[in-house]
């Protein structure tokens, strides 16, 4: 599960709202670079001493030429901490692979790169980096969004879906928000289409619509031929019950995680595209 963040002093006394640009952050920002350059550094070295062995092979890899040190002997270590830009993601990255570093030390660089809000961080088995959200998928939800801001029949559907993306990959992460925000920009979207008459429709409402008139409705998909609306039904029905902070009851309320709510999202986001675009429409 992933630690929330405790957003900052500013936001938290209403003297400044979240930034937009709070990330996820692309190659490697300013305030990101020193930190990654310190932690190669670190890595590379053991009880005070470069270790040059292993560096040398990365400079060899990555065709970094080797420095000097002050003694003139070959020096590969710093010349790999001083890279920068995407250079010094493929440092990090080769560092990692050569298991070159500690548990520890991924562990350290993984916390690194959460805080700093990159786009990148390190995979599953702590051998190299990988993308958090891939370069398409960023830019599918950004088309989504412009094209539903483009289209005044869906409401507020692309500000709600832009404050899901910011409360699951922005500085300060908000799961809670990111998943209601995420129901809300579905909500927008498909209210003309399901339940357009219905001025207080849910989700739930216009699930509870498609069950009753399903006849009336067909999407671009087809799985199953005799039941067009079913392949959106599901992903409807499983952003809906797939929130757990909804409703308060005897037991004990549970939010939902930020992998939870990053996958609504994303689930959210295809949904707005589908209703965009009418690739799910009421027949007459």
């Amino acid at each position: 599960m992933t630690t929330r963040p405790r957003p900052r002093f500013s936001v938290r006394a209403g003297l400044a709202d979240a930034s937009e640009d709070d990330g996820p952050f692309e190659e490697v920002p300013a305030h990101l670079r020193v930190p990654l350059q310190q932690w190669v550094k670190s890595t590379l070295t053991f009880e005070g001493k470069p270790q040059q062995n292993a560096a040398r092979p990365i400079c060899l890899r990555l065709r970094i030429p080797p420095g000097r040190s002050r003694f003139s002997n070959v020096d590969y270590v710093v010349p790999l901490a001083e890279t920068i830009g995407l250079q010094l993601l493929d440092v990090v990255d080769e560092v990692l692979n050569t298991r070159t570093a500690a548990d520890w030390e991924a562990h350290s660089l993984s916390e690194i790169l959460d805080q700093a809000g990159s786009a990148y961080r390190v995979n599953e088995a702590a051998d190299g980096l990988e993308e958090r959200v891939t370069p398409a998928v960023r830019e599918a939800v950004r088309q989504t969004m412009a094209d539903a801001a483009a289209q005044s029949s869906v409401g507020s559907a692309a500000d709600h879906l832009a404050a899901a993306w910011q409360a699951a990959y922005g500085r300060s992460p908000d799961p809670v928000r990111a998943y209601s925000e995420a129901i809300k920009a579905v909500e927008c979207a498909a209210h003309s289409v399901v339940q357009p008459n219905n001025a207080k429709a849910t989700l739930g409402s216009m699930l509870g619509e498609i069950k009753n008139a399903r006849h009336k409705f067909t999407a671009a998909i087809v799985v199953p031929a005799s039941d067009p609306i079913a392949p959106a039904e599901s992903m409807m029905r499983a952003l809906w019950e797939g929130q757990t902070s909804r409703h308060g009851a005897q037991t004990a309320t549970v939010p939902e995680t930020l992998e939870a709510a990053r996958a609504g999202v994303h689930l959210a986001a295809a949904l707005v595209q589908w209703f965009v675009s009418g690739a799910v429409v009421r027949t007459p």
